[in-house]
Parts: structure tokens; C-alpha cells; sequence
């Protein structure tokens, strides 16, 4: 029998743009698939020759889902070539805006790219798997996520100025302090922010039964799984120590210092794709093929150091007998740990004195020609690594985006999703949105890992064993 390729381009309910292949072996069963990223970045380059100084605001730019990672690793890695540290207030703030990120994105992911599968099911007509129909059926759910994302971004917003590509957190901390009047704000509009996360936890996890196949095929394999972790094994965000784990939860590396990084991690290009696919040194490519985001925080994190998050961990661990979780379909459940994490730790946080100490900021000079920022982005581990001139200039940069970690997981998963639900002979569109779906369980920013322009839309192309393209499916 003569084998094909199925090609779905762009993938749809995603970040960016990508497409996906599915070959179809002699036999006509799915002999493999991948994702691609189309998109060139070349970020890195066009950083070389900007002053030391401009990098936050400008890597801000990356990505306008996340930038608040990418202010806060660049400003990191300007305090390493600065050689400081900046005071209490500032650190506790910085906290404050990137916990507020992982609130509006995650909420973004669950409510508007996810819950129309959870709701509807992933063989719901076209039609209906959408936000607008969820506000049509589900009002109450819709407006919920549109205030749990309005939430987080408000904070950013009232901390930092403005909603995207806020530039108040700089080199040596912040560039002015948290205000009483703007912290009882917060802490008024808290209460109703965390019964929110609540009710969708609870959403979730009543209806997971319905979804036992996708459990057991989205991307759920054995791997290694890494993340910043606190010192004391806590959920860690902002600073911490790098770790690994094997699927087995046996820790590989500890007290990885960030700088560190390129010790363990290496970067392998494909000839496919223009995001790379980062691997665990010591495993090699493609072997040391790793997780990253939520579900890996999860896995490596032994508490979260929060009354409501420590309770759903506890019950989170459970799955798999307190083992790590392997089946890529609980990111959501991760997220949605996070996002109570988060709104928790922000309040404590904002009660702690030092927060509102007017003291918020170091300087310095350039003290050192390198230096490395790292901190845990919405999607996972996030790497800023900048060389500069004594005059400050930039030479070189090199950015591992959290996407990017995930890139050998993702196509593992699309393999395996394809395998288990296309079937070549009868194409159904709910087997196709399975196979996006599958991305959709990593929320890859793919516009941020490649800094590309376009739509938000996919193609999957089918091919055969000779790569020959047989059949198009383009979803918008």
C-alpha cells in the first residue's frame, strides 16, 4: 500500500504559528509525525551592539504573552555582569509582577485555548469548540476567565505602568516602589480571584473521567523533567537552584547553579524546524529529551509553601502513586495548582513590610563581561545569557526559551497522538484536533520562541513514505 504524509498547517488555538506533519508508513498506518515551527527569530542577533541597559526593555518585545519573564531573566542577567543584588522590596516586586504573569497566561490557556475541548469534547464540531460559543452556553465560566486574566494583568498594569512590555523592572531592581494604596487593591480584589481558580480546579477534575484516552495518549511517556526548585524543595519561580528528575522521580542533578546551565544543556538544531530542541547533555540528543513548564515545577517541587496549593500538590502526586506525573493531559491540573499558588504567595507577598520599603533599586557598572538570568516562565525554564564589552555593549546573546525546552516532548507527543487516533483511512476532524490538542497541553508561545508575526491558525499534511505530499488540512 502506498504511504502517505498528513499535513496540518497552522495548528490552531496555539500562540504563534507551526504545522504539523504526519507520515504514513507502506502499511498506511502513522509511521511518525512532527511539529514544525515556521517562523524565523534571529532575536539574538539583533540584540549584539545594543547597550547593557536597553536589553530588558528590548527582549521585552519577544513576546507580548510573556514579557514579563523575558524583563525579568534579562534584568537578572544585568545584575550578574553588574555584579549586585537588589534590595528585598525590589525582589519581593519582581515576584509579585511574574507570579501576576503566570495567573493572566495560564488562565488564558485553560479558559480560552483548552476548556472548549473540556467542555464540549475534542469530536465537537468546529463550530462549537470555541470561546464564543462557551460564552453562549457557559457565561458564567467565560466571564470567569476573563476576570482571572484581567486579575493578573491588572496587577502588572498598576505595578508596572502597563499591561505588555512593562519596562519599570530594570537593571538593580524596580524603578519605583509598591504604593500602600495600590497594594490594598490587590489585596481587596484577591478573594474573588482565588474562588475563581477554585471553581476551575474543581471543573477539572470533576470531568478528567471523561477523558481516559487522551490521558493516556497526550504525550504521556517516560522522560526527564527539569525546573528551578527553592533550596528547602519548594515551588520556585523567581530564583532557586536548576534540578532534574528521571520519570522515576531519582534526582539526576541538584543545586544546578542557572549560570551553570550550559554544562547540562545543549542545543540541537533540526533542519525542520526553527526552534531548537534543547536536550540533557549527559543523556545526549536525542536521549536527554526533557519537560519543562508546569507539570515538571510539579513533579520536582516536593511542597508549594501555601495552605490551598500545598493541599491540591498533595492530592496532585497521588496520580501516579506519588511518582512523577507522566501524562502530558495534566498540565492543565498544573496550571491550575500554579495559578492558586500564585494568587496565594502574591498576597503574602504584598503583607510582607519590605515590600513597601522605598528602597528598590542598586547600581553598578559593568563588573563582570558575562552573566545569566534565568526564572521560571509561564511554559517553563527561561534562559537569558549575555556577554558584553567593558563598555557595556552587547557581543553576544543566547536565549533558551521555555518553549524551546519542550520542543523533543512535543514532537514525541504529536507522534504518539497521531498513532493512537488518526487513522489513515477514515480522517476525522476530532482526530485531527487531538493531534493540536496535544500542543496545546505544553501551551508553546511559539511567537515568542521565534519572535515571528502572523495568525494563529495550523496545517497538517499528510505524505507519503516518500515524503510526497498527498493531502492538506488547513484549520483556522
Amino acid at each position: 500500500m502506498q504511504s502517505k504524509k498528513i499535513v496540518i498547517d497552522p495548528v490552531t488555538r496555539i500562540e504563534g504559528h507551526a504545522k504539523i506533519t504526519i507520515d504514513l508508513g507502506e502499511d498506511g498506518a502513522v509511521a511518525d509525525a512532527r511539529l514544525h515551527v515556521t517562523q524565523f527569530r534571529g532575536f539574538e542577533k539583533m540584540c549584539e551592539g545594543r547597550p547593557l541597559n536597553e536589553m530588558p526593555a528590548l527582549t521585552a518585545r519577544t513576546c507580548g504573552i510573556c514579557p514579563v519573564s523575558h524583563v525579568i531573566a534579562a534584568t537578572k542577567a544585568c545584575d550578574a555582569i553588574m555584579a549586585i543584588r537588589p534590595p528585598k522590596a525590589a525582589r519581593n516586586i519582581r515576584r509579585i509582577v511574574n507570579l501576576a504573569q503566570m495567573v493572566q497566561s495560564h488562565a488564558l490557556n485553560f479558559y480560552h485555548l483548552s476548556t472548549p475541548d473540556l467542555l464540549y469534547g475534542f469530536d465537537a464540531s468546529k463550530e462549537e469548540r470555541n470561546i464564543f460559543k462557551m460564552m453562549q452556553t457557559h457565561p458564567e465560566m467565560a466571564k470567569d476567565g476573563i476576570k482571572l486574566r484581567a486579575f493578573g494583568q491588572k496587577i502588572i498594569e498598576q505595578l508596572g505602568g502597563k499591561r505588555i512590555h512593562p519596562e519599570w523592572i530594570v537593571p538593580g531592581g524596580v524603578s519605583h516602589p509598591l504604593s500602600q494604596e495600590k497594594k490594598n487593591t490587590i489585596v481587596e480584589e484577591l478573594p474573588e480571584a482565588l474562588e475563581i481558580a477554585q471553581r476551575a480546579l474543581s471543573f477539572f477534575k470533576e470531568n478528567l473521567s471523561r477523558f481516559s484516552q487522551e490521558i493516556e495518549n497526550f504525550a504521556s511517556y517516560p522522560s526527564l523533567f527539569m525546573a528551578l526548585v527553592g533550596k528547602d524543595g519548594r515551588l520556585e519561580h523567581y530564583d532557586g537552584v536548576l534540578q532534574f528528575i528521571d520519570a522515576e522521580g531519582n534526582v539526576l542533578e541538584e543545586a544546578i547553579d542557572p549560570a551553570e546551565y550550559k554544562e547540562y544543556i545543549g542545543e540541537a538544531v533540526e533542519s525542520d524546524s526553527y526552534l531548537k530542541s534543547p536536550y540533557y547533555k549527559p543523556m545526549g540528543y536525542p536521549q536527554g529529551m526533557y519537560r519543562v513548564g508546569a507539570l515538571a515545577r510539579l513533579n520536582i517541587a516536593s511542597h508549594c509553601g501555601t495552605p490551598l496549593a500545598d493541599k491540591e500538590l498533595e492530592e496532585f502526586k497521588k496520580i501516579n502513586g506519588g511518582k512523577p506525573v507522566l501524562q502530558s493531559f495534566y498540565y492543565h491540573y498544573a496550571r491550575l495548582i500554579e495559578i492558586i499558588y500564585a494568587l496565594e504567595r502574591i498576597e503574602e507577598l504584598l503583607q510582607e513590610e519590605e515590600s513597601l520599603d522605598p528602597n528598590i533599586r542598586a547600581s553598578g557598572g559593568v563588573n563582570r563581561l558575562h552573566g545569566v538570568g534565568c526564572s521560571e516562565a509561564p511554559r517553563g525554564t527561561l534562559f537569558h545569557d549575555y556577554t558584553v564589552t567593558q563598555d557595556g555593549v552587547m557581543e553576544r546573546v543566547n536565549m533558551i526559551i521555555a518553549t524551546g525546552n519542550n520542543n523533543l516532548a512535543m514532537n514525541a507527543g504529536v507522534k504518539q497522538v497521531a498513532q493512537a487516533f488518526v487513522d489513515p483511512a477514515n480522517i476525522s476532524d476530532g482526530a485531527l484536533n487531538r493531534v493540536e490538542a496535544v500542543i496545546r497541553c505544553f501551551d508553546p508561545c511559539l511567537s515568542c520562541s521565534t519572535h515571528a508575526l502572523g495568525i494563529v491558525s495550523s496545517q497538517i499534511e499528510l505524505r507519503d513514505h516518500k515524503r510526497k505530499l498527498l493531502q492538506v488540512f488547513t484549520r483556522n
